[in-house]
């Protein structure tokens, strides 16, 4: 992906990592297809750049026909695709007790069946080339699930598998996936506007909503800086190498080192109960 320009289809791009990446492609000089809730919104925040080469469109992922007529509008512009970055997301911070069906489906309808439409749509055209790079955005949170988050995480671990079972499907067509997983980044991921709660909450479940406040404090402190993350992302198209899963950000790195030694504890643990189950040897 070397080569200028390349087409690049971005989802989740009017706000937070998703800018900044639409950002620094057009200003590499690359094509971008920035699908998006709100198109003005988006173009008010690239005010300053030059966006002769962007494809800004409204598109809800859950609808497999828009999103395949997007990817269509994609070919007729810029007569190809070459990366595909599956990032709409958003939080939501409740108890398992707390979280509405309906909610949960909403947020499946994005990180996962959302991410599947697209799949469905851009793989024919990776195949019959024989080459392109899916970028699917998960989260450390993909990796640890923690109290509060267990919506976020399911959508998260979903995609986590998802993911790695497409790796292996499509390598041989010569197209390459990555999947990165984010720590707490500073965008505004963590304020109100971007993160959904519940209408009402359970008594006793006290530590999810002192937790829950504690993540709204946290807004504008935390470790990872955006704009190294896009270029990241960008850099690790541009090589096409590298292991399936990359990490971004120093909390990201602790949190997946520890869940590594939590899992490996887990399993030797759990040993000779493994292997008291097979049939006997002959």
């Amino acid at each position: 992906m070397t080569n200028l320009p390349a087409t690049w289809f971005v989802t989740g791009t009017s706000r937070g990592l998703g800018l900044e990446l639409v950002r620094q492609l057009l200003e590499a000089g690359h094509n971008v297809t920035a699908t998006t809730r709100s198109t003005e919104r988006l173009t008010q925040a690239l005010a300053d750049v030059d966006t002769s080469r962007l494809l800004a469109l409204e598109v809800d992922l859950a609808d497999e026909a828009a999103v395949a007529e997007a990817v269509r509008r994609t070919t007729d512009r810029f007569a190809g695709l070459d990366v595909v970055v599956n990032n709409a997301g958003y939080g939501f911070l409740a108890s398992v007790e707390d979280t509405p069906d309906a909610d949960a489906r909403r947020m499946f309808d994005v990180q996962v069946f959302g991410v599947w439409n697209v799949l469905r749509a851009v793989l024919p055209i990776f195949r019959t080339q024989k080459r392109g790079h899916v970028v699917n955005i998960s989260s450390v949170l993909g990796l640890v699930a923690v109290p509060g988050w267990g919506l976020y995480c399911a959508g998260k671990y979903a995609l986590e598998g998802l993911t790695e079972a497409l790796a292996g499907e499509v390598a041989e067509f010569g197209v390459k996936v990555t999947l990165v997983e984010p720590g707490y980044f500073r965008t505004s991921f963590l304020t109100t506007d971007s993160l959904a709660l519940p209408t009402s909450t359970t008594e006793g479940y006290e530590s999810i909503r002192e937790m829950t406040d504690n993540h709204l404090n946290l807004q504008g402190s935390q470790l990872g800086d955006p704009v190294k993350g896009a270029a990241a992302i960008i850099s690790l198209v541009a090589t096409g190498e590298g292991p399936l899963r990359r990490l971004l950000g120093s909390d990201a790195y602790s949190y997946a080192s520890a869940k590594v030694e939590a899992l490996q504890s887990d399993i030797e643990a759990g040993r000779e109960l493994a292997h008291s189950t097979d049939f006997p040897q002959s």
